[in-house]
């Protein structure tokens, strides 16, 4: 003992002289420190074009001095920095803005303890930098975007006495490297602090905790955050898809053109002077319309993530693979199994990996998984990597917290894109920081990295791209340090209070509207249609349980959003937060856009197919069901007799299993009156209509008073039907009813339905078994 306590104190001292003397030799000459530029930054110079516009521009045939494939962060970002320079510059993107990895991120603004551990411990500066720098470029983002930006405190438990002073001494190492960057300095909690500040943690054998801050994106009251392993990694959190929305939204304020849902599918080159051949320009095919045509450029930037090695085969064939996915899943549980504004970091799981455990949008979020995966456009998270983190997280909550599978709402899969560095020879070991490489043709290709050093990513390669192709800019240097993002110029934290007054919207609605939009939620907010209510009066919600409204949708289609995934994925978010109630908003959605958009009966068809399909693959609503079809039946002899009677009392002719016409007369002959908050739970949980025009107040007064609509019968039904044959067997009724035992599955109507009717079938035996004068009534 006495001798690890020496090791210990030894450790520590190291550490904190190692991290000291390094910032002392460092600091002065640091070249990825932030600073305020000098140069002034232009907020806005035009108006938000239409996307139609921004098609035709690109197909003027005019030559452009950058063209950045890749709508992600980091070509967001490198078309930002390209335009604020004064180079022509368009982007293109297959699918939409943050579709990818960018959209499917831990949603943290964060430096990389770990890798503050490895430089301090064996004296790397190359490492130490990469801190540096992702630390410099947290206070940037936090600057930048203040509506989506905000401080997160992070809390580290404690149970073992002598982890206090080690974590401790990590914790106060990376402060000290983050220098007058730093968000807010970390401190120690008692026990029973720990507990009052977080009280489903675990509070046996616990000693006390840590809690450190990092910057992380606002989006709505709440905040997550995330940590990485060993030294204690530092995060902050995000709304990811916004935060990439608003870096290609500015710009295209700037006057980038910029597109989604355009496909790359050719390279195009020319002989140069010397007879090389050299990059000048893309072969592209919007995917919306089908139409093709060639896009003239001087630089070609590479800035795709995980498909980098496609867009370099397409230069040469021959190059090697430099891209190493791996696959990051993470799911959502309800709101409370965390407090508000407190995430919770497992710097060492059970395999090595870290757990973080974090609020965000009165929902919690729980990863991730780190495991090798191939590269693919629909990513699909997988039982054993939910089960991996349900299992991790039971071990820090207490007991009155029931870590159940049915309470996972969501669940997706991300694509990290790791690479081995070209420009080395050797190129087997993974770049722990970003790389460029330019081509002998001219290509410019930016890989690895994190969300969080986007900028510095972007400035790096556009430093790369003037000097390879030999541009000519209006300004040298790089000019996004701390600019302004879409939406920031006017925002204060208190600028809810004026849509709540000026527009009459609901509280919630103005605060969601002015931290996801800042500015721009006053064009937003005069999109929104009257609600016919004394209050709110306007902003009618597309889902009861979200603050959602209809503008966001009518402005969303501004924001180029072009399918009914871009909307319930990326604009609104719905998809990662609770697959079910993006699936049951999704009807009203569809027909908003096909207002906006013009489609056909056929295209909403279409559109609320693909959209279905990617809630069921991508967003893991096939998982969860097969997750409740694995579990045995694990019921007891009275348990099964019960529900065999009760599946008769709906099977009234004896076939053996419940059809629609079954469940129909099963909810007529329950005749229950429902009160307003019965209606909104119904409401929440049914798929009420394809056309999303059934309002709540035309809903059903009592179940005895009108026909249920087909939908929702059939949905009722989907929910039961394992086997598709559009029939609920008794062993699919048994196989639920176990699940819902087991906590695999929270709720399920159908059998909330027989239970009902049971209780209305031994009311009425009841009643002929015992006559008023047996009774003792009467006279």
């Amino acid at each position: 003992m006495a001798s690890r306590l020496r090791r210990l104190g030894i450790s520590t001292f190291g550490a904190c002289a190692g991290a000291t003397i390094a910032a002392w030799a460092l600091n002065a000459n640091n070249n990825y420190t932030v600073e305020t530029a000098s140069i002034a930054k232009p907020r806005v110079k035009r108006q938000l074009p239409p996307r139609s516009e921004q098609i035709q521009v690109l197909q003027s045939g005019e030559e452009y001095d950058v063209l950045v494939i890749g709508g992600g962060a980091t070509g967001a970002g490198c078309a930002l920095d390209a335009i604020t320079r004064g180079l022509k510059t368009a982007l293109v993107e297959a699918d939409d803005f943050a579709s990818g990895t960018s959209s499917r991120s831990t949603k943290l603004i964060h430096g990389g303890v770990r890798y503050l551990q490895t430089a301090i411990l064996r004296a790397d500066i190359e490492q130490y930098r990469m801190v540096k720098e992702a630390l410099a470029e947290r206070a940037s983002m936090l600057h930048s975007a203040p509506h989506l930006t905000h401080p997160l405190p992070i809390m580290l438990p404690v149970y073992t006495w002598w982890q206090l002073p080690y974590y401790w001494v990590g914790i106060k190492c990376y402060d000290l490297v983050a220098g007058d960057r730093n968000v807010k300095s970390s401190y120690v909690l008692s026990k029973s602090n720990a507990l009052e500040l977080f009280p489903m943690l675990k509070g046996d054998k616990l000693c006390g905790a840590i809690v450190y801050y990092d910057g992380n994106f606002r989006f709505m009251p709440r905040f997550q955050h995330v940590l990485n392993a060993s030294f204690l990694p530092v995060s902050g959190q995000q709304n990811d898809a916004r935060m990439n929305l608003a870096i290609a939204l500015t710009a295209a304020r700037q006057g980038a053109t910029i597109c989604n849902h355009v496909e790359v599918l050719e390279l195009l080159k020319k002989k140069d002077e010397n007879g090389a051949d050299k990059l000048c320009g893309a072969k592209v095919k919007d995917t919306i319309t089908g139409k093709t045509w060639e896009v003239k450029a001087k630089c070609v930037i590479n800035a795709t993530g995980p498909f980098t090695d496609h867009i370099r085969k397409m230069d040469d064939p021959t190059v090697k693979t430099i891209c190493c996915p791996s696959s990051g899943v993470h799911i959502v549980l309800p709101g409370y199994y965390s407090p508000q504004q407190m995430g919770l970091l497992d710097p060492s799981t059970s395999d090595g990996r870290v757990i973080f455990f974090l609020p965000w949008l009165n929902q919690t979020i729980a990863g991730t998984t780190d495991l090798p995966c191939d590269v693919t456009h629909n990513p699909k998270p997988t039982e054993d990597e939910i089960q991996f983190i349900l299992t991790e997280i039971k071990n820090y909550l207490n007991s009155d917290v029931e870590v159940r599978r049915g309470d996972v709402l969501s669940a997706w899969s991300g694509i990290r894109p790791l690479v081995s560095d070209p420009n080395k020879e050797d190129t087997q070991s993974l770049a722990r920081n970003h790389i460029v490489h330019v081509s002998p043709s001219g290509l410019v290709t930016i890989a690895g990295g994190k969300w969080t050093t986007y900028r510095a990513m972007a400035e790096h390669t556009l430093d790369a791209a003037i000097k390879a192709c030999n541009l000519k800019p209006e300004k040298e240097e790089c000019q996004t340090r701390d600019m302004k993002l879409e939406g920031s110029h006017g925002w204060t934290p208190t600028m809810y209070i004026r849509l709540v007054q000026d527009f009459g919207l609901d509280c919630e609605v103005a605060r969601h509207l002015a931290e996801s939009y800042g500015d721009r939620a006053f064009p937003v907010a005069k999109m929104a249609s009257l609600t016919g209510k004394r209050w709110p009066i306007i902003g009618r919600k597309i889902h009861p349980e979200f603050p959602y409204i209809d503008a966001e949708v009518r402005y969303g289609v501004r924001e180029y959003a072009m399918t009914a995934i871009d909307m319930i994925a990326r604009r609104l978010r719905l998809a990662f937060l609770n697959v079910q109630a993006a699936q049951e908003a999704l009807p009203a959605i569809v027909d908003i856009m096909a207002e906006e958009l013009k489609w056909s009966k056929d295209e909403k068809e279409r559109q609320i197919k693909m959209a279905t399909e990617f809630l069921a693959t991508e967003m893991g609503q096939i998982v969860n069901r097969a997750s409740r079809d694995k579990i045995p039946i694990n019921l007891s002899k009275e348990e099964i007799a019960l529900y065999i009677k009760r599946f008769a009392l709906i099977d009234k002719e004896s076939k053996g299993y419940v059809s629609i016409n079954d469940i129909r007369r099963g909810l007529k002959d329950i005749g229950v009156s429902l009160s307003g908050l019965d209606m909104h739970d119904i409401l929440n949980e049914l798929d009420l209509t394809y056309n999303g025009r059934l309002e709540l107040s035309d809903y059903l007064q009592s179940f005895g008073e009108m026909d249920v609509s087909g939908e929702e019968l059939h949905e009722i039904l989907r929910e039961i039907d394992t086997n598709m044959n559009g029939q609920v067997e008794l062993d699919e009724y048994l196989q639920m009813m176990s699940a819902i035992k087991s906590g695999h599955v929270a709720y399920s109507r159908f059998a909330r339905m027989a239970e009902l009717e049971d209780e209305k079938h031994e009311a009425e035996k009841l009643k002929k078994k015992i006559t008023v004068d047996r009774s003792g009534g009467g006279l």
